[in-house]
């Protein structure tokens, strides 16, 4: 094999190693905080081929309006009912949420609106992560293109460290075909795709666009 073959294959293990998933010690059990079903179908079915079982949480206080957060919902239910997972509806407080982002409505996409946006939502997985017992948590935001991962990982491990107990399982749920596997499902369940990320500002955004 010629020598640049050689270093072309010994690039190609490495980026595989780089973008490899790797399972935290114990975490047979976890609780995946899930946006969306589209997002969550293929980080649910790579956890349970690798003997991962995640009770998936639903708690996304951000989306506007109403309507919009019920169908979503209802969709990240049947995605579980037809695993037969645990899924746990989350309280939908949305004043509260506006709340806590008082002051960044004008913030850009990926600035410090959508940071405090996870924070709160990466909290509530955590306290719920300890309310059943179990010691890791996740999410499928880091599973979107469109977020930051930097600011994903950062919320999850602000809110691990505010849940003694909880650790966050920080991970680019995008990298090992997960986003490819990710389209494929959403045909095969017919899942209802949202065309926003949720909040009214991400809407007002695309309606501009």
């Amino acid at each position: 094999m010629p020598a640049i073959s050689r270093k072309y294959c010994y690039l190609c293990i490495e980026m595989k190693k780089k973008y490899e998933i790797e399972i935290p010690d114990g975490a047979d059990r976890v609780l995946l905080h899930a946006c969306c079903a589209p997002c969550s179908t293929a980080i649910v079915e790579w956890m349970m081929a690798h003997g991962v079982r995640p009770t998936i949480y639903y708690f996304n206080p951000n989306i506007y309006p109403l309507e919009e957060y019920n169908i979503r919902k209802e969709e990240s239910k049947r995605h579980a009912d037809s695993l037969g997972l645990d899924w746990i509806d989350g309280d939908y407080d949305h004043e509260a949420w506006r709340r806590g982002v008082v002051g960044l409505e004008h913030e850009p996409e990926r600035g410090r609106r959508c940071s405090q946006c996870f924070y709160i939502r990466l909290l509530a997985a955590a306290r719920m992560t300890a309310q059943l017992g179990l010691r890791y948590f996740t999410t499928t935001l880091a599973s979107s293109r469109w977020k930051s991962i930097e600011q994903v990982s950062e919320a999850g491990l602000r809110a691990q460290a505010e849940v003694p107990g909880t650790v966050f399982w920080a991970q680019n749920w995008r990298k090992g075909g997960l986003q490819d596997r990710r389209n494929a499902l959403l045909k095969e369940y017919n899942f209802y795709n949202q065309l926003y990320c949720g909040c009214e500002f991400s809407m007002r955004k695309d309606d501009q666009e």
